[in-house]
């Protein structure tokens, strides 16, 4: 009881102060016009203020402020991730090019693992140990600029970033507690209270965005979470994080490689994300895609709590939601229509499922046509 007294007001206060700022953060945006307008590849009417993530940063920072000190590994992410929502701020309001937005993230990297010494101690993967500074510094780097990136990507419904980022950062804290790390739980705590003080606001049918102030920030914030927790042990170093992140994570690998194979730019923008497959190809609508998304990423989360308790039955969870995980991409063709290794296997072994040509589940033309039909209607 007198743990749970004492970590009261690392969340209680960033929850109050997000809850209070967001109203204030929807008079600015309005005022300055900064909102998202409605336009062919929104899944939102109206005109949306987007910059939420401000209410979010400012408790977080005010908070952290008040009720806990600081040091050159805090300062590191406190200065790092305000870079990064810097510079997403201004993309919210001027929409900048891509190799500006890098840069930010790129300074922001680079100042979390040069003020803060971020980086990872050294790198297991299975039998090969990585102990050279070089490596594990690049490594550290591409992971805060690539966590921070996939956060971003999957900020495509209401609700959904700001939510996952929510269980990821509980994950962390929980793994960090248990680990004796008393600086992740607090600072996990205040994160999580900022977000939840936005999520309703933000949760469908969002009256405001997180932006990507907000996005980049959360993803940023919890990169660097990860490496400051779980830097002590090769394992988790490596797979816990990961598995925690898996959503964002797969997501972005998956549409990379689906992008390069379909002859398009990597940043180019489509709708064969996750969330757009279960939108409009599963016809699942709006909250439910983003209450499954919170789903399965408490699942991946769970299964990396109890990896780090029981590392056998952790594998054996793990191996069964990957298997799952890969079924659904197959099934969905979110990387290509032809590329079903085991449902083929199956088909051929037991004869299922049937296995019938048919239209790119991730067509272009098809998905616009299923938003285009969503967006006539009143509702979900």
């Amino acid at each position: 009881m007198n743990l749970v007294l004492g970590a009261l007001p690392y969340f209680i206060l960033p929850f109050v102060i997000s809850v209070c700022l967001v109203p204030v953060c929807k008079r600015i945006g309005w005022k300055l016009g900064i909102y998202a307008e409605e336009n062919a590849r929104t899944v939102h009417h109206g005109k949306i203020v987007r910059i939420g993530g401000t209410a979010i940063v400012s408790a977080f920072y005010v908070s952290l402020a008040v009720l806990w000190r600081t040091d050159a590994k805090l300062n590191g992410i406190l200065i790092g991730a305000a870079i990064i929502f810097f510079g997403g701020l201004l993309d919210d309001i001027y929409d900048l090019p891509p190799k500006v937005k890098l840069l930010f993230q790129v300074a922001g990297a680079a100042a979390a693992l040069s003020i803060g010494s971020l980086a990872l101690d050294e790198i297991h993967i299975l039998s090969l140990h990585i102990t050279n500074r070089v490596i594990v510094w690049l490594f550290s780097f591409l992971w805060l600029i690539g966590v921070t990136n996939a956060i971003n990507l999957i900020d495509g419904l209401d609700g959904l970033s700001s939510g996952i980022c929510t269980i990821v950062a509980a994950s962390i804290g929980l793994i960090g507690y248990f680990m004796g790390r008393r600086d992740v739980c607090i600072i996990t705590l205040t994160l999580c209270g900022a977000i939840l003080g936005f999520l309703p606001y933000n949760f469908h049918p969002a009256s405001i965005f997180v932006g990507d102030c907000g996005a980049q920030f959360m993803g940023f914030t919890i990169a660097a979470l990860s490496l400051l927790g779980f830097k002590t042990t090769a394992f988790i170093s490596l797979g816990l994080p990961i598995l925690t992140l898996f959503i964002p994570i797969s997501d972005t690998l998956v549409a990379i490689l689906r992008r390069k194979l379909r002859g398009q730019k990597i940043m180019e923008a489509d709708r064969g994300h996750l969330h757009h497959i279960l939108m409009f190809k599963l016809k699942l609508g709006h909250k439910k895609t983003v209450l499954i998304l919170y789903l399965v990423t408490a699942l991946f989360a769970s299964a990396s709590i109890l990896t780090y308790f029981n590392p056998g039955a952790g594998i054996i969870v793990i191996l069964i939601l990957l298997l799952l995980s890969d079924l659904f991409i197959e099934y969905t063709g979110m990387i290509n229509p032809h590329w079903h290794p085991i449902l083929s296997l199956s088909n051929r072994l037991f004869g299922v499922p049937k296995m019938e040509k048919g239209e790119d589940p991730v067509d272009t033309e098809y998905l616009e046509t299923e938003h285009r039909e969503y967006n006539e209607k009143t509702g979900d």
